[in-house]
């Protein structure tokens, strides 16, 4: 009953999704069935559904802020790398072995800088992969919610940011790959990355941690807590009439959405076997927005049911009809803004309300 209640406000919907997160769970170990059985999943579709799950993850994160407490970001993408340019250090460092990695001796160094240090363990990346996103999103944060910035000034400022971060990644003296990034990895803890088990394991994984947070932050948001972060959304400067420290809920919030995007971006990486400085590329962080209000803001559901359309669609016309894709993505973000303000799940309740 508890988790009845956690899935969803009513029990049909509970039921309806904790089907399809059950589903989640199950597919990945379809990638292990003989490639014989109707059942099997290739190697392209299990990367493919892991991709997605972890896009998610970000999408919920920056529901958390845009959907509940009103605060639109159009940099999340920063985080999402910097979670995994953390474990790609990581799984760098694992394929080099005791040596230096390929980019840093085709670039003649004689040592791993400083803030490489610890990296070869695993549970120290994943620290980092915490650590990093929050400590950022901490220091951001505080200082532009203490100097009162919102609405499309804090926008602009957050892909600013992103901005900048991509254009240091880029410098090969970074440290950081520069263009190509990390890239090639072989193993993770020891068992090979494209073994079909290790396929299977990390999809399975992404799933978890995707119900996890899901279920986390619903929780969260029928709390108190979450009221006060609707309540700063409709009229921030009623609650502060009322008491209300507002820029420490704002903060919590924004670093919560940090991490969560950070460790979404630690689990993207090994899928994909890649991560570069195009990963905060602005267009990707405007995107994750697009995701968001294609599901429904303020529905986490929505969340992951609009990053889940959006990156079917995607997958389907950069392929067939690459040119064409952003004019397919801007066109789809007015379409949702004019027509479907409240998203997919807005028009769900529609339908609802008609059938009464």
């Amino acid at each position: 009953m508890i988790l009845t209640k956690l899935l969803s406000d009513t029990r049909r919907s509970a039921v309806l999704i904790g089907l399809c997160f059950a589903v989640l769970l199950i597919l990945p170990w379809l990638h292990l069935m003989p490639e014989t059985s109707p059942f099997h999943l290739s190697a392209y579709w299990i990367t493919l559904i892991g991709k997605i799950m972890a896009l998610a993850m970000v999408a919920l994160a920056l529901d958390l802020v845009w959907g509940y407490a009103g605060i639109l970001s159009l940099g999340h993408g920063l985080y999402f790398a910097l979670g995994g340019y953390a474990f790609g250090m990581y799984l760098t460092r694992e394929t080099a072995g005791d040596g230096l990695p390929d980019f840093m001796r085709f670039l003649s160094w004689t040592e791993m800088p400083w803030y490489w240090a610890g990296t070869q363990h695993f549970w120290w990346a994943m620290t980092l992969v915490v650590l990093v996103p929050g400590v950022i999103a901490f220091i951001f944060g505080f200082f532009a919610f203490r100097s009162k910035i919102k609405g499309v000034y804090f926008s602009i400022i957050t892909q600013a940011m992103v901005y900048a971060a991509a254009l240091l990644f880029f410098r090969n003296e970074t440290g950081f790959g520069g263009n190509n990034g990390f890239t090639g990895f072989t193993t993770l803890l020891g068992y090979d990355i494209t073994a079909a088990s290790t396929r299977a394991v990390l999809c399975f994984v992404t799933a978890l941690a995707l119900l996890v947070s899901y279920l986390g932050l619903r929780y969260l948001m029928n709390q108190p807590y979450g009221r006060v972060l609707g309540a700063i959304r409709d009229s921030e400067n009623r609650l502060q009439y009322l008491g209300y420290r507002t820029l420490w809920y704002k903060l919590s919030a924004w670093v919560l959405s940090a991490v969560i995007a950070g460790i979404a971006g630690a689990l993207y990486v090994p899928q994909v076997g890649i991560i570069n400085p195009s990963e905060m590329n602005p267009v990707n962080s405007i995107e994750m927005a697009v995701w968001v209000a294609t599901g429904g803001r303020g529905s986490l559901i929505g969340a992951i049911l609009g990053t889940g359309v959006v990156n079917a669609v995607k997958t389907y016309f950069t392929v067939a009809y690459p040119e064409f894709w952003l004019l397919i993505l801007g066109g789809l973000f007015v379409v949702v803004t004019l027509f479907l303000p409240n998203g997919i799940m807005g028009l769900f309740d529609r339908f609802k309300k008609e059938k009464q």
